[in-house]
């Protein structure tokens, strides 16, 4: 398949040299799904299950998140950032590497700023129109991240966390987990990585995943990571990283505290962090949402770290268990009973809302989440991301990760 780049412009798909393909295959059902915000993107070329024709005759389906347990309201914004030492793996010479990062922090006085939407209309119409079915198939969610809201005064800085998305995703798919934690006190930086993501620019530039050679691979999300955390220590500075000097959250600046970062990533983002961890001594400690581990990290790691297995088990996965094995300092295996590949992030939760309106079986549907119940998920991933990173970055010691929890029958812990 010859390289292909996509770019949009005022919503309408723009492919270089690219004969457009009308049948609906599988991967275009899947990019109609994500496009919905409700699947995500095939990690290390695994096929997923298309499902039947769409029967949305009621009206787009009114997707939504759970609400976040934390004791702070959460706010949001968006960085757009441009690395100009160096030229994007994928577009090539001549293109600097541009990447989208939401924001996601404690957040005061909330009331005068509007709740952020899960992805983008224009994100939607595009990608449901690019994959044949209606645009208005379904709406996307609300989140509990208020746009532009002051950052909350606490007197000291904030510890923060990077997220790094799976394959062909969108830096989207873990907000419950991001919101929890920003509601929790912690600034969450969520990254799109640029030709293996969904994202919208600031000028209207809509860009998807490549549809062939030269791919995204874990060690180039890897690098995107590093260049964001350079940004980090931008802010923490008191300097706007933003490529547009758009206006920050009012106490934003000198808010992060650049000597506690944590890390976490989903699939190919969970290998991300891993490399990044190996490479980057800012990052004290790192969280694997089901990372296949490939290509095998093999470097020996002395800081916490902690995978959380479902599709990708030590037991079935070499490339994991080697991972494991180098792991020289604070080290737990979590597994959630019945979990599957996308049972850790949103679409657990947004998947089933859809499944009826577009004709999802019941088989198709435990394909994609499993048997582990939705709000069992919801709230896995509410209570043990932030234990971890409380754990490791704010020294509060509580009793979820000492072994298994009566609150938590489904979670096992792995020797």
């Amino acid at each position: 398949m010859p390289h292909t780049i996509q770019e949009t412009w005022g919503g309408h798909v723009t492919t270089p040299s690219v004969t457009n393909k009308t049948n609906m295959t599988r991967r275009r059902m899947l990019q109609a799904a994500l496009a919905a915000g409700v699947v995500a993107g095939v990690p290390l070329g695994v096929a997923r299950p298309a499902w039947a024709d769409p029967t949305t005759t009621s009206g787009p389906v009114q997707l939504k998140l759970p609400t976040p347990t934390g004791p702070h309201p959460v706010g949001t914004a968006s960085l757009h950032l441009v690395d100009t030492s160096r030229p994007d793996p994928v577009a090539g010479p001549g293109h600097h590497r541009e990447l989208m990062a939401g924001v996601w922090y404690p957040a005061r006085d909330v009331h005068r700023y509007p709740l952020a939407p899960w992805a983008s209309p224009a994100v939607l119409r595009a990608l449901l129109a690019n994959a044949g079915l209606p645009a208005d198939a379904a709406t996307a969610p609300l989140t509990a991240g208020h746009e532009g809201a002051p950052v909350l005064r606490t007197g000291r800085r904030l510890p923060v966390i990077v997220f790094s998305h799976g394959a062909h995703d969108h830096r989207a798919d873990t907000t419950i987990v991001a919101q929890e934690l920003a509601g929790h006190g912690y600034v969450v930086f969520t990254v799109d990585h640029t030709y293996d993501a969904f994202s919208e620019f600031p000028d209207g530039r809509l860009t998807v995943p490549a549809q062939g050679p030269p791919f995204l691979g874990a060690r180039d999300f890897a690098t995107d990571i590093r260049f964001v955390l350079n940004r980090i220590e931008d802010l923490a500075a008191g300097r706007n990283p933003d490529a547009d000097q758009r206006s920050l959250p009012e106490g934003l600046l000198d808010a992060l505290d650049p000597h506690r970062i944590g890390m976490f990533g989903w699939s190919k983002g969970a290998t991300a962090t891993a490399l990044v961890m190996s490479q980057d001594q800012r990052v004290r400690a790192g969280l694997s949402l089901d990372g296949p581990m490939q290509p095998t990290v093999t470097t020996d790691l002395d800081r916490p770290f902690m995978l959380m297995t479902a599709a990708y088990p030590r037991a079935t996965q070499p490339s994991v268990a080697e991972f494991w094995s180098h792991l020289r300092g604070w080290r737990l295996n979590v597994q959630a009973e019945g979990a599957v590949h996308y049972s850790y992030g949103d679409y657990q939760v947004l998947i089933p809302q859809l499944a009826k309106a577009v004709g999802m079986s019941d088989e198709e549907l435990r394909s994609w989440i499993g048997t582990l119940d939705p709000a069992r998920a919801v709230r896995i991933q509410q209570a043990y991301p932030l234990a971890f990173f409380d754990l490791h970055l704010r020294h509060r010691r509580g009793h979820l990760l000492d072994g298994p929890s009566a609150a938590f029958p489904e979670v096992k812990f792995l020797p």
